[in-house]
């Protein structure tokens, strides 16, 4: 039956866009609408609630661009995005970490541990076509967890803990994605963000020896390559480059030093270092290249805001936002010619009174005046700001859950999470404004 506000809604697939206005927030999410206060279409991609795309920087798009991945509270699935038909490729209780960019294959972990972020059990690491088939067994991790897969799906990426830190108090609200609980010093519960902090900074300080690894994608041999009492994490290999790879010391952001760049059989180096109090960078992600790798920079904290880069030959750039366009994450689409950003709550560290939004950037460089450059300019920073166009209106999603933007192969859509209408449910919206 069609919603009212859908009465000229024609299918994804004829191409027509729907004249609707932005439906209002229902347990009954919609198919699709063309935001009212954007011009831009929004498709739900899920058939079912409970159904979630997966962290920002975790590939999960097949290399021909016909599927995505996604996690559901019936196992893992594969969306269709032409036809927005959902399949069920791996029932039960598993978790889907990446698909590979050269293979194809979805990659996904099972165990006692699968459900918790726990680093010092175990797991087994499995393969699977995304159109669904038979599964294939490619590792046994005695301890730790899988987050990255290289270039040429030779080698996985991992870390493990000596002992179990339990980070979050109590049962998740399927709707979000943690559960953070601490008090104050006057004895009173905190918010989210700030509870949040207090966890981090507590498990920060807990000094957990851990360690990376590489897992033999043929033989399953793992290999330790870097140990630290640092908290290792947000572990990825680069896209392009085989050998190249980052991860981060976790915890609250203006403490810890956290991007870190490494090379197999290297020693890691600080991607970023710090110059003032309180400036904090990090949700760092490769550009398109497998090069360069961008961060969300703030100096200081919650005062003026950066998308920022730094390539392996040292060449920095930094693109300036407005506090409301300040996101949880940023995203690079596939030409490298523009960047997604999903926004935040005002409780979230730049505290954005009009921050819930999902945005389109254009990236605008500030040139030399005249041509005539600094005989040092290519040592410098490169400046430049971030035009923003407002993609979706987030004004009833809960940012608790974070909607982890990223765009499809060819560049013309954005897949994001929401709870914008109740319950989980994976969405995509189109780049181009409805009828363009």
């Amino acid at each position: 039956m069609k919603h009212p506000w859908m009465s000229l809604c024609i299918s994804l697939v004829a191409g027509v866009a729907c004249a609707a206005e932005t439906p209002p927030a229902t347990n009954a999410a919609p198919a699709e609408w063309i935001d009212a206060d954007t011009g831009h279409r929004v498709v739900r991609l899920s058939e079912e609630p409970g159904t979630r795309s997966l962290y920002f920087h975790q590939n999960s798009l097949t290399p021909d661009g016909k599927y995505v991945i996604v996690d559901s509270d019936a196992g893992i699935e594969a969306i269709e995005l032409a036809t927005r038909k959902n399949k069920l490729i791996v029932p039960g209780k598993f978790r889907a970490l990446f698909v590979g960019r050269k293979s194809g294959l979805v990659y996904y972990s099972g165990g006692p541990a699968t459900t918790r972020a726990d680093q010092s059990t175990g797991r087994d690491i499995f393969t699977i076509p995304a159109t669904g088939g038979k599964a294939k067994k490619i590792a046994t991790i005695e301890r730790g967890t899988v987050s990255s897969v290289n270039a040429d799906e030779t080698l996985l990426l991992g870390v493990y803990a000596e002992r179990e830190w339990q980070l979050e108090q109590g049962p998740r609200d399927p709707r979000f994605d943690a559960n953070y609980q601490a008090t104050g010093k006057d004895g009173k519960p905190l918010t989210f963000a700030e509870s949040k902090e207090v966890r981090l900074l507590q498990r920060e300080e807990a000094r957990i020896p851990m360690g990376l690894f590489t897992v033999n994608t043929k033989t399953g041999e793992q290999k330790v390559i870097h140990t630290s009492t640092d908290w290792l994490n947000h572990l990825q290999f680069s896209p392009t480059v085989p050998d190249e790879l980052m991860f981060c010391h976790e915890g609250p952001w203006h403490r810890v030093d956290r991007i870190w760049r490494m090379k197999l059989g290297g020693e890691p180096h600080l991607v970023h270092v710090r110059t003032m109090n309180m400036e904090i960078a990090g949700h760092e992600f490769f550009d398109v290249d497998g090069r360069g790798i961008w961060y969300d920079l703030q100096t200081p904290r919650g005062e003026d805001f950066w998308l920022a880069s730094s390539d392996a030959a040292g060449k920095r750039t930094w693109y300036h936002l407005e506090r409301d366009m300040w996101s949880v994450h940023y995203n690079q689409s596939p030409n490298g010619k523009l960047f997604s950003g999903d926004g935040g709550d005002d409780e979230m560290v730049a505290h954005a009174k009009n921050g819930k939004w999902l945005y389109l950037f254009h990236p605008k460089e500030i040139p030399d005046v005249a041509g005539i450059s600094a005989p040092n300019s290519e040592s410098l920073i490169h400046p430049g700001t971030l035009v923003p166009e407002k993609l979706v209106n987030m004004k009833t999603h809960d940012y608790r859950l974070e909607p982890n933007m990223f765009f499809t192969r060819d560049g013309k859509w954005i897949i994001f999470r929401s709870n914008m209408h109740g319950e989980v449910h994976t969405y995509m919206v189109e780049v181009a404004k409805a009828g363009a």
